[in-house]
């Protein structure tokens, strides 16, 4: 199995720009669907970009097409999130999780979860 580390959460001004690290311990993340999802306080996690396990294809939700960057780096066995033009509405916890399913969309989808890292954004 895998387990996801997360890092690189913070402060941030509207604006500005951070990057999240998800790195795998256990098992390489090259056999998974590896995903980002975001829960701000009273909401449900909600999904917010996926890199597939076959052909490394990159899926956004909506609210962050244009913004945010999910990338992978198999010799460091590592996801990024790279988030860009980042808005009061992203503040959130972001988790990361693996999946061996392929599909993406949903949070059952994944089969193992980091602890997640706190990304607030202030105005």
């Amino acid at each position: 199995q895998v387990q996801p580390v997360e890092s690189g959460g913070g402060l941030v001004q509207a604006g500005g720009s951070l990057r999240l690290s998800c790195a795998a311990s256990g098992r390489t993340f090259s056999s998974y669907t590896v995903g980002w999802f975001r829960q701000a306080p009273g909401k449900e996690r909600e999904f917010v970009a996926a890199s597939t396990r076959i052909g490394g294809y990159a899926y956004y939700a909506d609210s962050v097409k244009g913004r945010f960057t999910i990338s992978r780096d198999n010799a460091k066995n590592t996801v990024y999130l790279q988030m860009n033009s980042l808005k009061l509405e992203d503040t959130a916890v972001y988790y990361c999780a693996a999946g061996g399913s392929g599909r993406y969309l949903l949070p059952r989808e994944y089969d193992y979860w980091g602890q997640g890292t706190q990304v607030t954004v202030s105005s």
